[in-house]
């Protein structure tokens, strides 16, 4: 019976990667189109209204108001083989081509020493979608649906007080709503069925948490600027049904409601702009998440008493992650070429915190070298930004000596034995206006 919702867990390694710059392959990485442009090395910058997001204490530069609106589109390409000719296992495979869509808005307003803003944005919404038929080898010939597609939204209201002309602080309020889908085969146990029999697996859940964001930004000179940030560990209660007709075979229901906590991580993150002169500034971030203590141990609590029974005799209820602590580094630089055009580059090193137990084709996670590119363009007070961004991810491959050699599909629960692979192509675009 472990086996027959181990998997469906994944859901849950897919929603903790929701908070803001958390990568590998289903996170957004730079909130805002300059900031993506710029590797999202904006903790120290920090100087227009996508500072909600990097350091809500940045918004105490932006003078007036403004409103912006950004659109980013990310297409994940991802890739797994496994070849154990013993039992005849020759898989390659590639996802469906897809591109998700991330739009984001910005706005704020200053009085006085006090600045207040708004953003509503998506700091995730990917997904993965795989053909059936490629992998008929993983679920006993017949081919099943293998998606996964999450969205996340944050309503974050903002305040920023700058005590001095050197000296701001600021908070943002982080109001998350999340949902997910999630389709795959899973095993039916046996008996009832067959050896080796699998019925489709549907899973759809939603929720809500709330955290907060406290930034700090200290102008030493008109050369050097350094920022800090804390952002909360955030806790979401995630509801939801799950449908598994194979439970028909044990004369229970095929259909449960349940409930999860899913914590996102505690961020800290440090940044520092350099402008060498009135034309250039260079800016450096450093940013750690502590996954370790939100992406352990979660638990499912299925409504069913049957399913609630039967899953939580054999611990299926659990999901071990053991994921590590990852810090990230970006780069990123901005020239003016004229009063109303700026140049943009970007570079960040991006450490995957899933081990290998748990890596599966669902959930494609790797460790990324990533560059960027933008530019911006200013007419009157009208601004039109332009992005690309490239996750250029490393192979994993998973050693199936894990595996019973008796039978490749025992042994493993949730990972995926083979290698897998996966590129990121992201675009954005964005236009505001300050009045």
């Amino acid at each position: 019976m472990k086996r027959v919702l181990s998997l469906s867990l994944i859901v849950i390694m897919m929603l903790s990667l929701t908070s803001g710059a958390f990568a590998n392959g289903l996170a957004l990485n730079s909130i805002g189109t300059r900031a993506l442009g710029m590797g999202g090395a904006m903790v120290g910058l920090a100087d227009d209204a996508t500072a909600i997001y990097w350091n809500p204490a940045g918004i105490s530069n932006v003078e007036g108001g403004f409103a912006g609106l950004y659109v980013t589109g990310i297409s994940p390409m991802s890739s797994y083989s496994w070849q154990y000719p013993t039992f005849g296992i020759d898989i390659n495979a590639e996802s469906v081509s897809q591109i998700h869509w991330a739009p984001n808005f910005f706005g704020t307003y200053q009085m006085g020493d006090w600045t207040f803003g708004l953003g509503v944005f998506v700091p995730a919404g990917l997904g993965v979608e795989w053909d059936g038929d490629d992998l008929v080898q993983l679920s006993g010939g017949t081919s099943f649906e293998w998606m996964s597609r999450i969205g996340v939204v944050d309503i974050a209201p903002a305040v920023s007080y700058k005590i001095s002309d050197q000296f701001s602080l600021g908070l943002a309020v982080n109001i998350y709503y999340a949902f997910f889908d999630m389709k795959r085969p899973n095993g039916v146990p046996s008996p009832p069925a067959p050896a080796n029999t699998y019925s489709q697996y549907t899973e759809e859940s939603s929720g809500t948490g709330v955290g907060v964001t406290v930034g700090a930004q200290y102008k030493i000179n008109e050369m050097l600027t350094l920022g800090a940030t804390f952002r909360s560990k955030t806790t979401v209660n995630m509801t939801g049904d799950a449908e598994f007709p194979a439970f028909g075979l044990m004369a229970a229901p095929t259909k449960s409601e349940f409930d999860r906590e899913v914590a996102w991580p505690m961020w800290i993150a440090g940044g520092v702009a350099i402008r060498p002169t009135e034309s250039l500034v260079i800016s450096v971030d450093v940013q750690y998440s502590q996954w370790s203590e939100s992406e352990d141990v979660l638990v499912t609590e299925y409504k069913d008493p049957t399913w609630k029974m039967a899953l939580e005799a054999d611990e299926s209820h659990l999901f071990v992650l053991k994921w590590k602590d990852a810090t990230q580094i970006r780069l990123g630089a901005e020239y003016l070429a004229s009063d109303d055009l700026a140049l943009r580059l970007g570079y960040y090193y991006d450490p995957a915190p899933a081990p290998d137990e748990t890596l599966n084709i669902l959930f494609p996670s790797s460790t990324n070298h990533v560059i960027t590119g933008g530019l911006g363009y200013k007419a009157g007070n009208w601004m039109i930004e332009g992005a690309v961004e490239y996750l250029m991810g490393q192979d994993r491959v998973i050693s199936d000596d894990l595996n019973n050699p008796a039978n490749p599909f025992e042994g493993f629960v949730n990972e995926m034995p083979g290698t897998h692979q996966m590129d990121i192509f992201a675009f954005s675009i964005g236009v505001g206006y300050g009045f």
